[in-house]
């Protein structure tokens, strides 16, 4: 086929071989990956707590911390969780509670919360028993593979101070 000025006519270059459509795709393709590494950290991070009542809880939140921050015992708080737990093995996980100096302290009340991040309908709780003072413990077993948050909480008064931590449970 001629060209109307007698020369033939040029193939036209493919879309897909155009450096402007390349650097679309590729554009395109970078925001898709960042937004599904995004939802992978969504899903994989959220412990998927909710409190029931998040409004009421959250209205005078700031005064709330100030007038505890002002009560605080200023106490240390560790817990001692064996390494290597595994589903349905029995695991004893130890809470200590001690004052600035070192010295053991006995909060009126000790107790130990487990969440699911993944199926809050496999989350307990139990108490702690006092082995002496400002040291407690508690036999646990955990009935799934895979992230779990602990929560121990200690109440002392009207006030509750709080130790978390993410553990990993192994099958067995």
């Amino acid at each position: 086929m001629m060209a109307s000025s007698g020369e033939p006519a040029a193939n036209p270059t493919p879309a897909w071989k155009s450096p402007w459509v390349i650097g679309w795709v590729a554009a395109v393709l970078v925001v898709l990956g960042v937004n599904l590494f995004m939802v992978y950290l969504a899903i994989a991070t959220n412990p998927g707590l909710v409190v029931e009542d998040f409004y009421d809880r959250g209205q005078h939140y700031e005064q709330t911390l100030a007038s505890r921050r002002a009560r605080a015992p200023d106490w240390n708080l560790h817990a001692d969780v064996p390494a290597g737990l595994a589903v349905g093995q029995p695991a004893i996980i130890r809470f200590f509670v001690t004052d600035p100096t070192g010295q053991p302290v006995s909060p009126e009340g000790v107790h130990f919360f487990v969440y699911r991040p993944a199926d809050a309908g496999h989350d307990f709780d139990q108490p702690m028993v006092a082995e002496g003072q400002g040291r407690y413990r508690t036999e646990v077993r955990f009935p799934l593979p895979g992230a779990w948050d602990m929560l121990v909480a200690a109440r002392h008064g009207e006030d509750e101070y709080h130790l978390g931590r993410r553990l990993h449970v192994a099958r067995p």
